[in-house]
């Protein structure tokens, strides 16, 4: 005997197609009016530049500063020989990876320290000196620097010491001191000058 809800075999299909097959919703897509967007542009009154052809022409003068300010020097008659410059400019500083930075400052040291002038300040003869001192990458180096920035020998001296040897070279010297071998093709006589050579930097 065969009860009302198991007469129908599952694979039949049922005779009531709209239990089978959903809805499907009569959707009607909104047009959508698009206004005509309108720029309105407003004219940008410029005054007119009341320079002359020549006055635009000119080259500015602004923006040359150096960066070393030299204090005012009191004496009257004081100017820097040609000879003085040319010993200075003789053995210059180019800011090369094997040139030692102290070494040149000892130098110039030793040269402007022979240099006295009356009612002229060692340190002012020193500031107006030093570019001449340097060359290629250190002169470089002094053109970029914000303009009197420099208002000291201290200051100068502190500068181009930290640039040309910053703390990164001493600390990779002092590894080589305390690692320091005798290398197998070299005479004692040679390591020995290898390792003054490694003190003196």
């Amino acid at each position: 005997m065969q009860t009302r809800s198991s007469s129908k075999f599952v694979g039949e299909p049922s005779t009531n197609p709209t239990s089978t097959i959903p809805k499907r919703r009569n959707r009607r897509r909104s047009i959508q009016r698009v206004e005509p967007f309108s720029l309105v542009e407003t004219p940008v009154v410029t005054m007119a530049d009341q320079r002359t052809m020549a006055e635009l022409l000119r080259a500015p003068t602004e923006g040359y500063a150096e960066a070393i300010v030299v204090p005012p020097i009191p004496a009257e008659h004081f100017e820097l020989k040609h000879s003085l410059i040319n010993l200075v400019t003789s053995k210059q500083f180019f800011g090369f990876e094997k040139e030692d930075p102290h070494a040149h400052i000892r130098y110039f040291n030793k040269i402007t320290s022979t240099l006295k002038y009356k009612d002229v300040p060692e340190t002012s003869i020193k500031l107006m000196l030093f570019p001449f001192s340097i060359d290629g990458p250190a002169r470089i180096w002094l053109d970029i620097e914000p303009p009197h920035s420099i208002l000291t020998w201290d200051d100068l001296v502190s500068k181009f010491i930290n640039h040309f040897f910053p703390p990164s070279k001493t600390i990779n010297l002092r590894n080589q001191i305390s690692n320091f071998q005798q290398r197998f093709d070299e005479s004692f006589y040679e390591a020995w000058d290898r390792f003054k050579d490694l003190l003196q930097a």
